[in-house]
């Protein structure tokens, strides 16, 4: 398929008032003809014949990054992936760290132009493990994310998606059946922070990470950004890390990530360390076997741990990996114990570089 189209999608129906309804995610944005939806990417087709995505096969940009940006502990250290993602999405976070993208309504910001088969063959070129779908969410371009998987894994590519989860069960389905790896982005644990922080609802969330963790084969890890005065209460993250072991699984990798102001959100401070640090404590009182610092310099707790006779397993600075201690197996070298996570032989190499692709440079 090539690059630069406009595609008609799936996954929308026709309201009583006769706008187009899209199914996509719990928004159900109703358009007229010609609107777009929220997400900026998803509009109803200018003779209202359905529902479109616009700027299929355009980009913000490419760049090679270390998987553990994502972030992901437990897929692969040490490798690169090729990430990319394009304008729009469908929350309206006030804190977004990604705002020139996510919240742009500028299709000029789409410059880059790559073809589905295009990227999986750039990813292959530069010795890429993964191509990641990231910096504004994937599930709104659901089907240029789709058809870019499917060529990755003909190329033998695996893919990554970095997501908030706020999509419905048909087209979730869909589009995590393409996916090896996702961090999903649990932004709070109360319906009052999403509601007034992100515009969007916690239950939805919830539902894709238990659809992730036990019904699919999706190596599943988990973000929460810590906002001082916002979702940082030792009671919230009482209950956050208390779910994810009840009605996940206890050894989900969880990363707290360190709040910097930004966007809208210029009047809190950033996160302090003794806050990230509780954080991990408490998520560690729960039973949760793999927990992790971000947006912060902390090798400690930064470092994969053993969960049977707890040696440090993997070693971290930043994104540069200073110890590895898995056996060939992806167990403990010291008591076999197995690690969860999909790992190689041995870590990969990429460090902590950022490399901008011309993606174009590799269509055929």
């Amino acid at each position: 398929m090539s690059a630069d189209e406009i595609r008609k999608v799936d996954y929308w129906t026709r309201a009583d008032d006769g706008r187009v309804l899209c199914l996509l995610c719990p928004r159900a944005c109703r358009m007229r003809a010609g609107q777009r939806g929220l997400c900026f990417v998803r509009k109803a087709a200018d003779d209202g014949d359905g529902m479109e995505l616009t700027g299929y096969g355009r980009s913000t940009g490419f760049c090679v990054d270390p998987i553990e940006k994502k972030p992901l502990n437990h897929f692969l250290p040490g490798s690169a992936v090729l990430s990319f993602g394009t304008a729009g999405c469908n929350l309206a976070c006030s804190f977004c760290q990604n705002h020139d993208s996510s919240k742009s309504r500028e299709t000029a910001l789409m410059s880059a132009r790559a073809a589905p088969d295009t990227i999986a063959r750039a990813a292959k070129a530069l010795g890429c493990a993964s191509v990641a779908y990231t910096y504004n969410d994937p599930v709104i371009f659901l089907e240029y994310a789709f058809d870019t998987a499917q060529e990755c894994r003909a190329l033998g590519v695996n893919n990554v998606a970095v997501t908030a989860g706020f999509i419905n069960p048909e087209p979730r389905a869909k589009f995590f059946s393409v996916i090896d790896a996702a961090n999903v982005d649990l932004k709070g644990f109360t319906e009052r922070f999403y509601e007034k922080n992100c515009a969007a609802s916690l239950e939805p969330v919830k539902d894709t990470l238990r659809y992730l963790i036990h019904e699919t084969k999706v190596w599943t890890e988990i973000t929460t950004l810590l906002i001082p005065g916002e979702n940082d209460s030792d009671e919230e993250i009482a209950a956050l890390t208390a779910w994810i072991a009840r009605d996940l699984r206890t050894d989900v990798p969880l990363h707290f990530s360190a709040f910097h102001p930004d966007y809208r959100m210029l009047d809190k401070r950033s996160t302090p360390a003794a806050t990230l640090a509780r954080a991990r404590s408490i998520a560690l009182e729960a039973g949760l076997k793999h927990v992790y610092v971000g947006n912060v310099r902390d090798p400690a707790r930064q470092a994969t741990l053993c969960p049977s006779c707890g040696i440090r397993l993997i070693g971290r600075d930043g994104y540069e990996i200073n110890q590895w201690r898995l056996d060939d197996f992806g167990g403990c070298a010291a008591c076999g114990a197995k690690l969860a996570g999909v790992f190689a032989a041995k870590p990969g190499t990429w460090g902590s570089k950022r490399r901008p692709v011309d993606i174009e440079r590799f269509a055929s």
